[in-house]
């Protein structure tokens, strides 16, 4: 799992939805939905990041908590996306 990408979706994270709590960190395994930190707004807010920061299409049906409910299963969720999607072609 790439630091790059991690540490990407983290400082989005921190800086869209931890400023909120005025808390100092988040664990790469803490739930953002338990803790309060996003909602569905949110969840919309980071769907259309991912797409955009990492040139994946997320599926309504991806859109679940085992996908998007902490730093490591975002991150794990998007390396998968990328490492699906077929490479360029040259014609």
């Amino acid at each position: 799992m790439s630091n790059h990408l991690k540490q990407a979706v983290r400082e989005f994270v921190e800086t869209s939805f931890l400023f909120r709590e005025g808390r100092d960190g988040l664990g790469d395994d803490e739930s953002l939905l338990g803790a309060g930190l996003i909602d569905s707004t949110g969840i919309l807010e980071l769907v259309s990041y991912l797409e955009s920061e990492f040139g994946i299409v997320v599926n309504d049906e991806e859109i679940v908590p085992e996908n998007l409910d902490s730093i490591g299963l975002i991150t794990a969720y998007v390396a998968r996306k990328q490492s699906a999607q077929p490479s360029a072609q040259v014609a």
